[in-house]
């Protein structure tokens, strides 16, 4: 099914979590992650579409996040799993903490890491919006030489473990500017859920890199409106899960523990 991003199941014990990766990422970012994960559940790893093995759907509607909602829940069917948990990093947490509030019902709990597109404001959001056009249509006009001049792109990753960091720039190498470009138009426009973190239901846990300054506000903008939400700060950037490997095991293999 075109529409459908790529998904795969790791060995593990207990339910499962669906984690979502971040812009110009893969599946790959887990990679120091799913061993751990799997001694408390099962890991389920999920592409967003133009990344990794996903397609580049031609229907514009397929990058909104609304789209990414309807197709977690589809796997989660597929699963047969009444319940699970959710993980999103950066780009991937506005579209996971978005599952969150539409279907509480189904999660146990759920996590997310740093990310300025979950929590945009009305003015940021805005002028993603105003720019997506013009942004996607460079990428589409320039291909793979202006997906590789990004400033997000992890060749230009320098704290990751080298191991980590080849995978994710050998995964690089099967983005599709086309996807790329879906994704600036279609998912950045819809990500933020600044305001909709209030009407937040089940347990959330944010693990925060702390030397992310820009992402300060955020946090605190977390910390005073999400309820049921905690909060573990590790010492890294952007890249927690990465940089940071077993501080963010450690939070979310007890987080899950609590909650399974």
């Amino acid at each position: 099914m075109h529409d459908e991003p790529y998904w795969e199941v790791h060995p593990g014990d207990g339910p499962y979590l669906l984690l979502v990766h971040g812009f110009l990422s893969s599946r790959a970012q887990w990679g120091a992650n799913i061993a751990a994960l799997g001694n408390v559940c099962r890991p389920v790893v999920m592409e967003l579409f133009g990344h990794g093995r996903s397609p580049s759907p031609k229907n514009s509607g397929s990058y909104r996040v609304e789209h990414y909602v309807a197709a977690m829940e589809g796997i989660r069917e597929r699963l047969g799993a009444d319940t699970w948990f959710v993980c999103g990093y950066s780009l991937g947490a506005a579209i996971s903490i978005r599952y969150a509030l539409t279907h509480p019902a189904r999660l146990r709990g759920h996590i997310f890491t740093n990310s300025a597109s979950a929590f945009a404001d009305a003015g940021l959001a805005d002028a993603w919006r105003a720019n997506a056009r013009e942004s996607a249509q460079r990428i589409r006009d320039g291909g793979m030489d202006a997906v590789n001049r990004m400033a997000v792109h992890p060749r230009r990753a320098k704290r990751l473990p080298k191991a980590l960091h080849e995978a994710l720039v050998k995964d690089a190498e099967r983005i599709d500017p086309a996807g790329i470009a879906g994704a600036i138009e279609g998912t950045m426009p819809t990500a933020s859920v600044r305001e909709a973190i209030r009407g937040n239901r089940v347990p959330a846990l944010l693990v925060c890199g702390r030397f992310e300054k820009r992402f300060a506000p955020h946090r605190d903008h977390a910390a005073a409106e999400m309820p049921q939400l905690a909060i573990v700060d590790v010492d890294s950037g952007h890249a927690v899960n990465m940089a940071t490997a077993a501080a963010f095991n450690a939070a979310v293999s007890a987080f899950v523990a609590k909650h399974r």
